[in-house]
């Protein structure tokens, strides 16, 4: 990933140790599958290829768990960027509400993952709250309730009369174990752990800067000289793909976030749930198990090799000013960590998954919108059966050439 996709300091990756450092490649090797990106996605799809029993190595051209892993807040939830109604022009209801019930799989899939290795990276379920403070928006606001509540997801509605957080709020659909959130930093070093006594070859620092698709397979070239042969390569590269295609995947903006100093109490905050506004572009709001506050949005427009800082720097107070202004009870609140990076959106909010349609050697397992780890848990599970031949029907949503007609 280039320098301009994320900027300052993420709280993530300078909280934390480096845990491990990973080689970097100084010999020719062979795998069945190579994947390309060592983030939270790649250590995702390391996870599950190892799980069955696949060979696979992964390549990460910077240090591993870093860039767009470093940057994401990990706040988890089944719900989309979009409200249901707004996503009735690029999809159907359907399909919504089947990527709901897709999200709550994957939040169940992260649930397992923890129960049976662990928690190494600070993961807590937790409920969440999708609100609004303009009476105009209150009847929106109760239509995505109802159409939630008709289609089994545990939720509730709140309003003034029955509002527990101490921030104004006309109306809101609280989530009910709707989300969750973890450190994704220790998250993506805990699955490469889980992988690599698994047979996952990992190596950081090491750039693929060509790829050649043959008969057999796929032929990969190196920094140093040093070549890679799988049967296919995954693009888990987030949102630097123009190595392997060019075609446009999402429309990119800038997102920024600012991480407090632990704070002594959460007066005001009901449970310290996860928050979205309904704001465009919308707002966002967690706690961290140190007792730390991440709020982030503000998104512009992405450009290419430009950082504009002092529009940054607007944002952040803006961000600031704002978290200030929402939660009044909160006396100590500093800021320590300010930083940004890009963040991809589609018309449909779903990430990519699948293969592409033009060569079957090349698959895809790009997790964009907000719930970009979610989709890349499902990518995991999905893509790793495909190898093996199970096709499953849910991979229909998420198909590379969606929006090409």
């Amino acid at each position: 990933m280039n320098l301009q996709y994320v900027q300052g300091e993420p709280i993530f990756t300078k909280t934390n140790k480096v845990p491990k450092q990973y080689d970097y490649l100084t010999e020719n090797i062979e795998s069945d599958v190579i994947i390309v990106g060592g983030g939270v996605t790649g250590s995702i799809l390391g996870y599950y290829f190892s799980k069955a029993n696949i060979k696979s190595v992964i390549l990460e051209k910077n240090r591993i768990g870093y860039c767009s892993t470093g940057v994401t807040t990990s706040l988890l939830q089944y719900e989309l960027d979009d409200n249901l109604n707004d996503l009735m022009e690029a999809t159907t209801k359907n399909n919504v509400i089947r990527s709901y019930e897709l999200g709550l799989k994957a939040l169940n899939e992260i649930d397992n993952i923890i129960n049976q290795y662990g928690n190494k990276c600070d993961y807590r379920r937790k409920d969440t709250l999708l609100y609004t403070s303009k009476k105009l928006e209150i009847n929106e606001i109760y239509e995505e309730y109802r159409i939630r509540k008709e289609n089994g997801f545990d939720v509730d509605f709140i309003d003034e009369t029955s509002n527990p957080f101490s921030f104004d709020l006309k109306a809101g659909v609280y989530s009910n174990n709707g989300g969750a959130q973890f450190d994704p930093y220790k998250f993506t070093h805990e699955l490469l752990d889980i992988s690599l006594k698994k047979g996952v070859r990992v190596y950081e620092n090491t750039e693929v800067i060509s790829v050649n698709y043959e008969n057999s397979g796929v032929l990969i070239d190196t920094t140093y000289g040093y070549k890679v042969k799988g049967k296919i390569v995954i693009v888990a590269t987030g949102y630097n793909t123009g190595l392997f295609s060019k075609r446009d995947f999402g429309t990119k903006t800038t997102t920024f976030n600012l991480a407090t100093k632990p704070v002594s109490d959460f007066s005001g905050w009901y449970k310290r749930a996860l928050i979205r506004d309904n704001n465009s572009p919308y707002n966002y709001y967690r706690t961290t198990e140190d007792s730390r506050i991440i709020i982030g949005g503000e998104d512009i427009r992405f450009v290419p090799d430009i950082f504009n800082e002092k529009a940054a720097n607007d944002k952040y107070d803006i961000l600031e000013q704002r978290l200030k202004s929402m939660f009044k009870d909160i006396k100590d609140i500093e800021i320590e960590y300010k930083y940004c990076g890009a963040f991809a959106s589609t018309k449909d909010n779903l990430g990519f998954l699948g293969t592409d349609p033009d060569n079957k050697k090349l698959w895809y397992c790009l997790g964009y919108g907000a719930n970009g780890i979610l989709f890349s848990i499902l990518g995991g599970m999905m893509l790793s059966d495909l190898y093996l031949g199970k096709y499953n029907e849910d991979l229909k949503l998420f198909k590379v050439d969606r929006f090409d007609n």
